[in-house]
């Protein structure tokens, strides 16, 4: 089950590192991932999305958390624009770069045997918003740092 778990880590932190160093130029260091205990999101800015397995008997979602600066400096960068707050066109990047991670990420979970298919990403933002994933299991949440601050991306299957 560790091996496994390993391998979710590896592929999610493979994921985040690709998509923003390519998409959005962003260099991006993965940190220690730990078990989340509650619902609270470590952000101001969320993309949230699904996947399940073929059958529908496995589910999972994804989240993508940002800072209001982090956000801010990964789309600014990612866009060429300068946004100095979060808008809708930031939050329509957030749900894009959601849907884009998630999405090579199921590609890598393909790999190890753990097939899905995902669903649309919803964008949900404010101070500590709530987050609330598929299973009441253990959340798996993956911290990130950039040089516009701190990312996390959490996990959870059902």
């Amino acid at each position: 089950m560790a091996k496994k778990v390993d391998q979710i880590i590896s592929k999610f932190s493979h994921s985040v590192v690709n998509v923003l160093e390519t998409m959005a130029m962003t260099e991006v260091s993965p940190g220690k991932a730990y078990v989340k205990k509650d619902n609270t999101a470590r952000g101001d800015i969320s993309g949230v999305i699904g996947f399940s397995s073929a059958s529908g008997q496995s589910r999972g979602t994804m989240s993508l958390t940002f800072t209001e600066k982090s956000a801010l400096g990964v789309i600014n960068t990612m866009l060429g624009e300068t946004f100095s707050s979060v808008n809708d066109d930031v939050a329509d990047a957030v749900g894009e770069l959601t849907n884009m991670i998630c999405g090579q990420a199921r590609k890598g979970l393909a790999e190890i045997g753990m097939t899905y298919d995902g669903a649309i990403p919803t964008v949900v933002s404010g101070k500590e918003h709530s987050i609330r994933h598929v299973s009441s299991s253990a959340i798996l949440a993956i911290p990130f740092e950039t040089k516009d601050g701190p990312i996390i991306v959490e996990v959870c299957f059902s």
